[in-house]
């Protein structure tokens, strides 16, 4: 009998410790992704502060570009590509108020954001990405799906719909007077 209460207290103190550690590696990851987009961002704002003088592009642009991605490349591995480094001067110059950035999000999900150029429809993605917990590949689903111009169509045609019933409300209590 006491082995069995044992076993059970071991089993019961195995799941809160295996909670513990599960949450704690969530939590991890997300700081350590955040961190991530918020170095990507900065290094967008350098280029385009720093080597740009804040211009969306300068003359001289792409040859800085390449020759910092060779030096970073080689120091810190294939993260930091001509390509990436493009996407991270577009990241800052869509983002520019960096508190505006979302910890719930990757940078795969921003790469991906940075194409939408309406705002409205940008903070809509945004809002719905992590409200929703979509991944990459859900988020980039209904970006080509146009969720957000089906949804518009469809409260606009509810929209017109209660209005014309209000209206043949209105004429037939007329028409009944």
């Amino acid at each position: 009998m006491k082995t069995e209460t044992k076993t059970m207290d071991v089993t019961d103190v195995y799941k809160n410790i295996k909670e513990i550690i599960e949450t704690a590696r969530i939590h991890t990851y997300r700081f350590v992704n955040f961190t991530m987009v918020k170095a990507y961002w900065e290094i967008g704002r350098a280029i385009v502060e720093d080597e740009q003088k804040g211009e969306k592009r300068a003359e001289y642009g792409d040859a800085i570009l390449k020759s910092l991605s060779t030096k970073l490349t080689a120091e810190y591995g294939a993260g930091f590509t001509l390509t990436n480094l493009k996407y991270m001067r577009q990241f800052y110059l869509t983002f520019q108020k960096g508190h505006t950035l979302c910890d719930q999000l990757t940078w795969s999900h921003y790469r991906l954001l940075i194409k939408v150029e309406n705002p409205d429809i940008l903070n809509f993605y945004m809002y719905e990405t992590a409200n929703s917990y979509w991944s990459v590949r859900e988020l980039e689903r209904q970006i080509n799906s146009h969720l957000y111009e089906r949804l518009l169509i469809t409260q606009t045609h509810t929209l017109n719909y209660q209005i014309l019933q209000n209206q043949q409300q209105s004429l037939h209590f007329l028409y009944n007077l």
